[in-house]
């Protein structure tokens, strides 16, 4: 009988993993075609979380392809972002492309490599990023821990700085053509869709 629960229980937990795991498959050609929208806020809102005040630098929403999502529970900036989404627009969320680069994330971070580019270097960094996800709500925050490779995303927030009560600090980028440290946008997401 014990046999049976292990064996049952097991069956479902590969299940589960298989199913929520699985990268979604998509069609050929350019899935989301739109640059993120930007508007810089001089004097923008503040928002406070336990421990942390959110300063917004801009409002910020796009659409895109989700090439990587990465769940952190043990670092500094999980308690704010439990979940970075490495998002690609325009050539980016093409199958074609995506199938031509290997695309990885860790440490807060989102890496690519390919034996050969399926297109020019400039195009990946200014169509891609890694984005630590700050959700706004519960509702956001459940949407986003089911976030998977493969699914379309639409959201709208702020990018932000964050000041922790114990010195941390998280400071958006503004721009999309930057790579490397201080690259990364942090977004307190208000909306978030996953398709």
């Amino acid at each position: 009988m014990l046999r049976a629960v292990v064996l049952l229980v097991t069956l479902v937990f590969v299940g589960h993993w298989w199913v929520s795991g699985r990268p979604i498959e998509r069609p050929p050609g350019v899935l989301a075609p739109n640059e993120p929208r930007q508007q810089d806020l001089p004097n923008g809102p503040t928002f406070d979380l336990p421990g942390h005040h959110l300063r917004a630098l801009a409002r910020f929403s796009l659409e895109a392809r989700v090439l990587g999502a990465e769940r952190y529970r043990f670092d500094r900036g999980a308690k704010l972002a439990p979940m970075d989404l490495a998002l690609g627009w325009g050539p980016m969320s093409a199958s074609g492309v995506l199938d031509a680069l290997d695309i990885d994330q860790y440490g807060r971070f989102y890496f690519w490599s390919a034996r050969e580019l399926p297109i020019e270097f400039a195009a990946i960094t200014m169509h891609s990023a890694n984005m630590h996800i700050i959700p706004a709500t519960d509702e956001v925050r459940r949407t986003l821990l089911s976030a998977r490779r493969g699914n379309l995303v639409s959201l709208e927030g702020y990018l932000v700085e964050v000041t922790g009560d114990d010195g941390f600090r998280w400071r958006s980028s503004l721009s999309r053509g930057d790579s490397g440290g201080g690259a990364c946008e942090v977004v307190y997401v208000e909306r978030l869709a996953l398709y």
